[in-house]
């Protein structure tokens, strides 16, 4: 069998376990449900990601912790009055799909190990990758692309460009008086400040030896 058959075998049966893990978490819920308005765009369920691979079932909705979906919607109520809206590009990740992430996309300083540690903020529904869109649903210019590796991914914009600023600037803020922290290397990443109520980080000791003033880890 040539190597091509081989991954298409792997990924197949990959995407067989993935749908009973991402129907298994009736914890979950459907952010659409809580806010229609936001407008969604998985990645991982395509190709337009860094491994070039869909990672998600086909159809696969944007699952969050109930609390911290509540934050969303009013992460997009506070933009919605600049006539902005939140985009997300990724949310509840199973550990099924951050184990293919891991291994198509080994970049250690990036995308968090999934045998190491607690893994992913994503895997318990705490996180969400997150852009902008205008009124008229159209992305806005930000400083890089989605899983863009890259200086200009940074939470720190320092480009020149001032309107990449402005947006960036507003969706940080948008997202800060909803109880999110940005990740420092990825600036579409957020995390709910209330991650330690719903993460086992106690029991990587790397964590729990000492007090985190920053919310998350990796992605």
């Amino acid at each position: 069998m040539s190597q091509r058959a081989l991954l298409l075998f792997a990924l197949f049966a990959a995407m067989s376990i993935l749908r009973s893990g991402f129907a298994a978490n009736p914890e979950l819920v459907d952010i659409a449900t809580v806010d229609p308005t936001i407008v969604f765009a998985l990645r991982y369920a395509t190709e337009q990601n860094v491994t070039g691979h869909a990672l998600y079932p086909r159809g696969t909705k944007a699952l969050i912790l109930p609390s911290v979906a509540q934050q969303l919607a009013g992460a997009q109520k506070y933009l919605r009055q600049f006539r902005y809206r939140l985009k997300i590009w990724d949310a509840y990740r199973s550990r099924e799909a951050q184990q293919l992430l891991w291994k198509y996309a080994a970049k250690d300083q990036y995308v968090a190990n999934p045998e190491k540690g607690f893994g992913s903020m994503h895997s318990y529904g705490v996180s969400v990758d997150a852009t902008m869109v205008d009124d008229w649903s159209q992305d806005v210019t930000m400083p890089s692309k989605f899983d863009e590796f890259t200086p200009q991914a940074m939470m720190g914009y320092v480009g020149r460009d001032p309107s990449v600023k402005q947006h960036l600037t507003l969706l940080q803020l948008a997202m800060a008086h909803n109880n999110f922290y940005g990740l420092r290397v990825e600036w579409w990443h957020f995390t709910t400040a209330d991650w330690k109520k719903y993460v086992p980080y106690w029991e990587d000791p790397a964590m729990s030896q000492a007090e985190k003033s920053a919310p998350a880890p990796k992605g």
